[in-house]
């Protein structure tokens, strides 16, 4: 698994992949914080950062994965990695890792915005750093369906359409239970849905129930890549 790991994160910067992903990421991020915070003065709000930033990671997240498993198949390395004495699961949490990493790194080096609300307002900590653990799990869920999405094809652009498709309808899930009528489809909707259980983070409180969920989505998504290898491996 390490080898992978050291595989794919060497390729992030052997290719234009990790740069895009990395200069997308803090150019967006820094563009939005300075308006929904900085240019608002007294009136800023952080929380629209942060929520505006979910709907981002729709797009930069697949910049991240949809090369991860495609080009595999592409190249035709993918019976490589399936004849490679590691299992199927460390092949998989190895590409995961390494994705999710170059996720976690941008998003802290992005935090270096917050230096400015210290200098220029007085922000609630305990709701930053909420608001980054969320962001946080949201993304190792968001990595995961990228990465199963990118084992179904060895086109990429079709893979990250694949992914934005599906991180939409765990973020808009809840949204759409205005215009829906029966309760049993309501409750199916809130249960899937990333956003609704973001708000407990906002106001500084860890939901363990939230991250159980967020662990949970990654969890299935990442064995269901798994489960799909095994097919292949067999096929």
């Amino acid at each position: 698994m390490l080898a992978i790991y050291k595989r794919e994160m060497l390729s992030y910067f052997t290719s234009p992949i990790g740069y895009v992903f990395m200069g997308v990421f803090l150019a967006v991020s820094g563009f939005i914080f300075s308006l929904a915070t900085l240019q608002q003065g007294v009136d800023s709000d952080v929380g629209t950062y942060f929520t505006i930033m979910l709907f981002v990671f729709v797009v930069v997240i697949p910049l991240l994965t949809m090369k991860s498993f495609s080009e595999e198949r592409r190249s035709r390395t993918e019976q490589l990695l399936l004849t490679s004495p590691v299992s199927l699961f460390g092949m998989v949490f190895g590409k995961f890792l390494a994705a999710y990493t170059m996720f976690a790194i941008t998003y802290i080096a992005s935090c270096f915005n917050y230096i400015a609300l210290y200098k220029f307002g007085n922000p609630n900590t305990g709701q930053l750093v909420g608001y980054s653990i969320a962001i946080l799990l949201i993304g190792a869920a968001f990595v995961s369906v990228g990465i199963f999405i990118s084992s179904l094809t060895e086109n990429q652009i079709i893979a990250a359409i694949g992914t934005i498709a599906v991180i939409l309808i765990f973020l808009l899930a809840s949204f759409l239970n205005q215009y829906i009528d029966v309760y049993a489809i309501r409750a199916v909707l809130s249960w899937i849905s990333v956003y609704s259980r973001f708000g407990n983070f906002t106001h500084g409180v860890f939901d363990f129930n939230a991250v159980l969920y967020y662990f949970s989505i990654s969890g299935v998504f990442l064995f269901l890549t798994v489960r799909i290898y095994e097919k292949r491996r067999w096929e």
